[in-house]
């Protein structure tokens, strides 16, 4: 038994040593086997019309942009933004051994394949399309819309195709998840039908970026060409889609009826679109299959722009134009927007069928995008609106939570994760975020951190279950225990949290501290302050 018992330690000590070798171990710089990725003539060329609107502007503007970042901030920021979270330390070693050439475009690659994507894109995008709020919950059933959504999403499926079926699907809530966008406006308090005002305020604000729901009650008053009567045309489209115990169905004739400002009594509103009014069909299945064919349609720029610009500022937490949701119908922006590169990148969403995972690559290549948020010179404010150097923002909640648990990990946490891991970083995640607080549908605020906040992070449960001596689910304790020497051991925990290795004083210092300490504390308990310290510092809490 005795001879048993020694073989088994024997082996885990060598898996172990195998593991912390992999892990722990500056990786080898020799080439894969793997093909370089490689894209298209005319993705190139997208990029490189973008890239020259950038720099006309700088030159304009007399700006000297930052130089390119390195690699593996690039990595974090593609990371945060397409899955909420930092690289793990298996992910860096991954990319590290890969072609210098390659690391970028093979990393966004392998994260557009990771369930991850999905499920956090998914999450983002369905705050513009359904909110935040749980809603009506015996016809609306949010997690089965943001799931359907994430599976959209894998596929790559077409983006106008994906947007039809949320205007125009019908059916159940449970069969049919589509028709959440729909059913998400019931007021189960009043008329139990879906909410045509509402619906039109949604559809204008995700998928045209246009604030037309501003004069729903009267005319704009402002300089504006829009009208009171454009609003409810529009809502009008959605006047035949009822609540049924089959679902969202549409009602042939039924009418919408309603009071405009000043007027003496109601009138009957006709369905008609604000503009582009020679892209709407006349005929062809119901008035919400109408309004899905015109909104989607190639020619309707506004719909292309709207997720265009909605996309850039999931992946940097700043849109291109400001506010996400508005952007000038005209084509005319107004000072302190920025449109640079805007138009390339709808023009060859457009011409490559709607699609998401292409627009993502290319916003990823961008120099905008891989610019350094740093640089030897003087920056301004002016450098980061016009995308000459990259604007630093504050991480969101769940990108703060999700890079805790992520930092707290030697290997990926994904969907290959344990089915417990999976279970307890899920209801940490949700107590996490309550307390944390949420920006809700105003998704690019830019408002401060608050006290709570830090007070969280600093002494909250989660940091700290994070930082204490579990071997299991705490990087600093394994790193302590499997890594050969303090140096590799430092490196290893700035990479897991910062995504960085340190610079020659921070190594000096951290090493100098686990070396000279003069009370001698326990090694593991040195790198769990180190993890403390790290986790805390504001590098780790926003996007750079």
């Amino acid at each position: 038994m005795w001879l048993k018992n020694i073989a088994f330690i024997a082996l885990a000590t060598v898996v172990l040593a195998s593991l912390a070798n992999w892990l722990l171990a500056p990786p080898k710089v020799e080439a894969l086997d793997d093909p370089v990725v490689v894209v298209s003539d005319d993705f190139q060329t997208t990029k490189e019309a973008i890239d020259a609107q950038f720099r006309e502007v700088w030159k304009s503007r007399e700006l000297e942009p930052a130089p390119k970042a390195d690699d593996l901030t690039i990595a974090r920021r593609i990371s945060l933004g397409l899955t909420g979270s930092i690289p793990s330390l298996e992910e860096i070693r991954l990319l590290e051994n890969r072609p210098k050439e390659d690391r970028l475009a093979w990393w966004v690659n392998h994260l557009l394949e990771d369930r991850r994507y999905g499920d956090y894109m998914a999450e983002r995008l369905s705050r513009a399309y359904v909110g935040t709020e749980n809603g009506p919950f015996l016809i609306f059933r949010k997690r089965r819309f943001v799931t359907w959504l994430s599976d959209q999403l894998m596929a790559n499926r077409p983006y106008n195709e994906l947007t039809q079926d949320l205007i125009a699907e019908s059916g159940l809530w449970t069969d049919h998840p589509a028709v959440n966008f729909i059913t998400a406006t019931v007021d189960q308090d009043g008329t139990k039908e879906p909410d045509v005002a509402m619906l039109a305020g949604r559809v204008t604000r995700a998928f045209l970026a246009t604030r037309i729901d501003c004069v729903q009650c009267h005319d704009d008053n402002l300089g504006g060409d829009l009208k009171q009567t454009d609003f409810h045309e529009l809502a009008s489209f959605f006047r035949e889609a009822q609540n049924s115990f089959v679902g969202i169905m549409d009602q042939k004739g039924k009418p919408y009826e309603y009071k405009y400002l000043h007027a003496e009594e109601e009138t009957t509103v006709p369905a008609q679109v604000p503009f582009n009014q020679h892209l709407l069909e006349e005929s062809g299945g119901t008035l919400r299959d109408r309004l899905a064919g015109w909104v989607t349609h190639p020619e309707n720029k506004p719909f292309s722009r709207a997720i265009v610009n909605r996309v850039w500022a999931v992946m940097t937490g700043r849109p291109l134009v400001e506010p996400v949701d508005n952007i000038p119908l005209n084509g005319s922006f107004e000072k302190g927007n920025f449109p640079a590169g805007l138009d390339p990148l709808v023009d060859d969403f457009i011409a490559h069928n709607f699609d998401l995972k292409r627009l993502i690559r290319l916003i990823a290549s961008t120099e905008a995008f891989q610019r350094d948020s740093r640089a030897d010179h003087e920056l301004t404010a002016r450098h980061e609106q016009a995308w000459a150097s990259y604007p630093v923002t504050r991480l969101r909640p769940e990108q703060i939570i999700g890079s805790i648990n992520q930092a707290s990990s030697l290997s990926t946490l994904n969907a290959d994760s344990h089915v417990l891991t999976k279970l307890v970083t899920f209801g940490e995640t949700n107590d996490f975020l309550k307390r944390y607080g949420d920006a809700g549908e105003d998704e690019f605020s830019m408002d401060g951190g608050t006290i709570p906040q830090r007070l969280l992070m600093m002494n909250g449960n989660l940091v700290t279950e994070r930082t204490k001596n579990n071997f299991v689910r705490n990087a600093a304790t394994r790193i302590s225990q499997l890594s050969p020497n303090n140096e590799t051991g430092v490196e290893t925990a700035f990479l897991c949290v910062l995504t960085r290795r340190p610079t020659e004083k921070e190594l000096e210092h951290f090493v100098n501290k686990l070396e000279s300490d003069e009370v001698k504390s326990n090694r593991t308990q040195d790198f769990e302050d180190i993890y403390w310290a790290l986790m805390n510092c504001t590098e780790f809490a926003w996007n750079h």
